[in-house]
């Protein structure tokens, strides 16, 4: 099964969660903002997380996003943290699914820095869809 992992981190809250499901999924996580962020083949899950900063998601994770159509990935599974709202989980879903990529309803959110039950969670998260 072909897995990515794609995110946009300002404090390194999302970027610790990504690393813990690539972990997981054996695979690497990339930041959206990256040169080699791009999918350069069709994945069976593609992972997604962002956080919300000031209602909305980072400009960078917006962009990439809008670069996804359908058949880049079978399904895609999202995840976020933040210090005060899920809303980052629903508005990555809607893009996704304006791209035309199905997507998962099991999410993970976690609020705040993530720490080692966290870590386990996302990892544990990862592996449902592998």
């Amino acid at each position: 099964m072909s897995t990515a992992v794609r995110y946009y981190s300002r404090s390194g809250n999302t970027n610790a969660l990504a690393e813990a499901i690539a972990q997981a999924a054996g695979t690497q996580a990339i930041s959206a903002d990256a040169s080699d962020a791009a999918l350069d083949t069709p994945v069976d899950v593609l992972f997604v997380g962002g956080a919300l900063y000031a209602y909305g998601i980072d400009s960078h994770l917006k962009d990439y996003l809008k670069t996804l159509r359908a058949g880049d990935a079978k399904q895609a599974a999202v995840f976020s943290t933040s210090w005060i709202s899920k809303h980052a989980i629903e508005l990555i879903k809607k893009a996704l699914s304006e791209a035309g990529i199905p997507v998962a309803d099991d999410v993970l959110y976690v609020r705040g820095k993530p720490g080692a039950a966290q870590l386990a969670e996302a990892a544990a998260f990862a592996k449902r869809f592998v």
